[in-house]
């Protein structure tokens, strides 16, 4: 039973893997040829030498047979050379070369031990000659299938071995005990290196799907560093090396290119409102109208959350035709966007820029941003094409920035402050802090313009502070009863450690703290939880949270809800038209009274005309604050303004009494 274990084991092939037996088939393609060629010629040899000497059947019609089949299957296995097989054809191919082998070795041991007797001792001595070299010939080119190499020697060396082990011939003897062990040690290298070539083949096979895993790894991670997961667009690194390398291409060829930036207008309340999921939803449809309006010809890209930037050739960069595609643009994205829980309508403001002679692709962005900037704050919803006028306005802008970013803020920040009065005590209560910049260069510059300007650079942070300090200053010469407002920013609220050196400021300055901080909405917007956890920090401190621009904002109710709130500011624009819209005095009611639900105090901006604080006052506003009662002033005037404010107090209770 060993034995034939040992048999069974030598005459299984390798485990069937499909590299492997390809691998096999190419290699049989090769030397099967060669194998029927010598097969062939040492065999028309051996029949010519016996012409004379044996009968017509075994010198001319067997050996006939045998070489057409030879033939026969050579020219198949010529024309299969260049053809690489499926792996079903190589393995019938292989199993078949077995059986074939098998065919042929029996066949010529036959013909070749039934023409033995025929010739004398030399042409005897050819014979075993013939057998032993053929077979290890036949041996050596079929060594890659393990198989058909032993079913050939078997085939040959049992009869060979029998044969002339019993022929009573000394040399004939010795010739078959040659023959065994030459076949042996064979077969031993043999197998041998039919292990050595599938295990190549197993290691080149590994060596090649590692080959592949990393080519799929640096596809994947080209994706990510390239492409935006969302939408399936390329991402802003994709964006700016193509920018980069489609300027580059169309100044070679003094050609133009243009630069879009659109932006989708309040897409931040829709996570808000609706969720994350339907937020994606929206850019994943967005994404699909932006590339179906602009065609294949327009490299789109998403810059990030809700802001796409697309490249356009030469062909469509006339101002028109830019005007023409914002248009259709704003327009597609002013479709209601259809979402499972009911239709979501948004808007989108666009910016176009030509690039011109010595563009850099940073200039040219640049300039479709600002282009956006425009179209957001002028015509929210459309889109503008970046021209003459908005070229000399942005190099103000940008000059402005300079001079902001070098500026010693400490000596050329100065604050401003505008009284709140209390109409039911007849006093003023505190007072807001309003920052002021003034330069050396250009003078006083509005805080339109320079605020938002420090957002955007990321010095808005370091004017807050300034601001705080100097507030705290002034809140040390002040009343008691009378506190002060600072304005927070978006950066201020949503950067831990701005808050953890706000917190330290005011926690230097010792108790009890009277400095209120107002936030807006769109502040809160962005991260309600970091949000909480700012706010908490400066309650902490006994500071009290005022949302300011109450009413302009998104999802007002949820950011009420959610925060923590002492103060609610309504907005100017609800004030103006007090007086002579009904709805206007509708929802200021509703506001007074969900203050006064909510057991927070309500402060009304932008008051200017005597009928507009009666309205007020009608429907139970209470504290004011707007030029009627006092316009922004210098903290050096604070003592006269308060000594006024006292001396009127005592003339009216006077009157009174």
């Amino acid at each position: 039973m060993s034995i034939l274990r040992r048999f069974r084991h030598l005459m299984n092939e390798p485990p069937d893997v499909p590299e492997l037996r390809l691998a096999q088939w190419r290699a049989l393609t090769r030397q099967v040829p060669l194998l029927y060629a010598m097969l062939l010629s040492n065999t028309l040899i051996v029949a010519w030498t016996h012409l004379d000497t044996a009968p017509i059947e075994l010198t001319v019609y067997i050996p006939a047979v045998l070489t057409a089949l030879c033939l026969v299957r050579m020219i198949l296995w010529l024309r299969t050379r260049n053809i690489e097989p499926s792996l079903e054809k190589a393995r019938r191919g292989l199993l078949a070369m077995v059986w074939v082998a098998a065919g042929l070795a029996i066949g010529f041991t036959a013909w070749s031990l039934t023409l033995f007797p025929y010739g004398d001792a030399y042409l005897q001595s050819q014979i075993a000659f013939y057998m032993g070299i053929t077979t290890i010939g036949c041996m050596f080119c079929l060594q890659h299938v393990r198989a058909a190499a032993l079913v050939v020697g078997l085939c040959v060396l049992g009869p060979f071995t029998v044969f002339f082990a019993t022929s009573g011939h000394e040399t004939f003897v010795a010739i078959a005990i040659n023959m065994v062990l030459v076949i042996a040690a064979l077969l031993i290298i043999l197998l041998n290196n039919n292990r050595d070539f599938a295990a190549l083949v197993t290691s080149r096979n590994a060596i090649a799907q590692r080959h592949v895993e990393t080519q799929r790894l640096l596809e994947e991670n080209y994706s990510l560093a390239n492409v935006d997961a969302l939408t399936g667009l390329p991402n802003r690194r994709s964006f700016d090396n193509h920018l980069a390398k489609t300027l580059a291409e169309s100044a070679r060829k003094n050609g133009i290119i243009a630069v879009a930036r659109l932006d989708l207008d309040g897409f931040k309340s829709v996570n808000q409102t609706f969720g994350q999921l339907t937020g994606d939803r929206v850019l994943i449809e967005a994404a699909r109208r932006i590339t179906e309006l602009t065609g294949p010809g327009t490299f789109v890209a998403r810059l990030d959350s809700n802001s796409f930037a697309l490249i356009l050739r030469s062909s469509a960069v006339e101002q028109e035709s830019l005007a023409r595609l914002g248009t259709m643009l704003c327009s597609a994205m002013r479709q209601p966007f259809e979402m499972p829980s009911g239709p979501i309508r948004l808007s989108a403001s666009a910016g176009f820029a030509a690039s011109m002679v010595g563009d850099t692709a940073h200039a040219l962005y640049d300039r479709a941003d600002y282009a956006t900037s425009c179209a957001k704050r002028e015509t929210r919803g459309n889109a503008i094409v970046f021209s003459d006028h908005h070229a000399s306005e942005l190099n103000k802008v940008r000059r402005m920035e300079h001079l902001l970013h070098t500026a010693r803020l400490e000596d050329e920040i100065y604050i401003l402050v505008q009284p709140q009065f209390d109409v039911s005590l007849g006093a003023t209560t505190g007072f807001e802090v309003l920052a002021r910049w003034r330069s050396p260069v250009l003078g006083e510059v509005s805080p339109a313009e320079f605020i938002p300007m420090a957002e955007r650079t990321g010095q808005i942070s370091k004017i807050t502070q300034i601001v705080l300090r100097q507030a705290l200053a002034l809140s040390g010469s002040l009343p008691r009863k009378l506190r002060l407002s600072v304005n927070l920013s978006a950066n201020d609220i949503g950067s831990a450690t701005a808050i953890e050196q706000i917190v330290a400021l005011v926690g230097a300055q010792g108790t009890p703290c009277r400095v209120d901080f107002e936030i807006t909405e769109t502040a809160a917007m962005r991260d309600l939880k970091q949000a909480n956890t700012a706010l908490l920090a400066l309650l902490g401190l006994g500071a009290r949270i005022a949302l300011d621009d109450f009413g302009t904002g998104h999802s007002s109710l949820t950011h009420v809800q959610k925060l923590p709130l002492n103060r609610i500011k309504i907005d100017r624009s609800f004030v103006m038209e007090v007086t002579s819209d009904p709805a206007s005095r509708a929802i200021v009611k509703t506001m007074i009274d969900l203050c006064r639900n909510l057991g927070i105090s309500c402060v009304f901006e932008g008051i200017e005309t005597e009928e507009q604080l009666e309205a007020l006052v009608s429907l139970g506003g209470q504290v004011m604050q707007g030029y009627l009662f006092g316009r922004p002033m210098r903290p050096a005037q604070l003592e006269d303004y308060l000594a006024r404010e006292a001396s009127l107090q005592l003339f009216e209770s006077r009157a009174v009494s």
